[in-house]
């Protein structure tokens, strides 16, 4: 079946704490986007690319990719008000019988094992997602205070998030609710399906601040001298 993969670039990243979105950052002499993208890319090249980007910033982005050279072929997409919004904008380019990924444009890290994985078992059923365990201590909010919970009970969502098209579709075809925090959540709402589970890792981190910079930094060093 054809692959597609939705990267998610519309945010400002205010955590960033920086005049540019955290998507156009450098990286290792490039813009973070330009990282994520290359990751579907080397895994297939046959792979359809769908950037979806907030308008005003899409010029900057065409202008990014003339002074880094960056040839990989994608189709921009205008991000919406919500996440919720953005993936329904881009569905518009999907076929009706494909996979689908959706991935957050500043997860750059994300390995050729993720990639495969999810894309493979979205094949057992309607959605997938790759998750780690939590290591800290949780508590939660109660009437009276706070209490202690099982974090073995818990795990990190992260992206690629991959659906069958059909389920993916359907599923936005909905209204939107604010509980809809990742697009498993879409999916299940819509057909209360399972979802299926696939180990992620702690290296495909979710830039949103300037320490995960020097994090990611730090990371590709290694990947260098392995």
């Amino acid at each position: 079946m054809k692959k597609y993969v939705i990267i998610l670039a519309g945010g400002r990243g205010l955590r960033m704490e920086t005049h540019t979105p955290k998507q156009f950052l450098l990286l290792k002499g490039k813009p973070i986007l330009m990282h994520t993208i290359e990751a579907f890319y080397d895994y297939d090249q046959e792979i359809s690319i769908i950037l979806v980007l907030s308008e005003e910033y899409q010029s900057y982005w065409k202008g990014l990719c003339r002074t880094y050279h960056f040839e990989i072929p994608h189709q921009l997409v205008p991000g919406g008000s919500t996440r919720f919004h953005s993936v329904k904008n881009a569905l518009e380019l999907i076929d009706k019988h494909s996979i689908v990924a959706i991935h957050d444009g500043v997860r750059p890290l994300v390995s050729r094992d993720i990639i495969d994985s999810v894309y493979s078992a979205v094949k057992k059923g309607r959605a997938v997602c790759p998750v780690i365990p939590v290591s800290d201590s949780l508590r939660i909010k109660t009437k009276i205070g706070t209490r202690r919970v099982d974090r073995n009970n818990y795990y990190q969502v992260q992206t690629p998030q991959v659906f069958a098209s059909k389920f993916l579709l359907s599923a936005y075809l909905q209204p939107y609710s604010e509980e809809f925090t990742d697009d498993v959540a879409v999916v299940e709402s819509s057909r209360r399906c399972q979802t299926i589970v696939v180990d992620g890792s702690p290296e495909n981190i979710k830039i949103t601040t300037p320490a995960d910079l020097v994090i990611a930094e730090a990371l590709l060093d290694l990947r260098c001298r392995s």
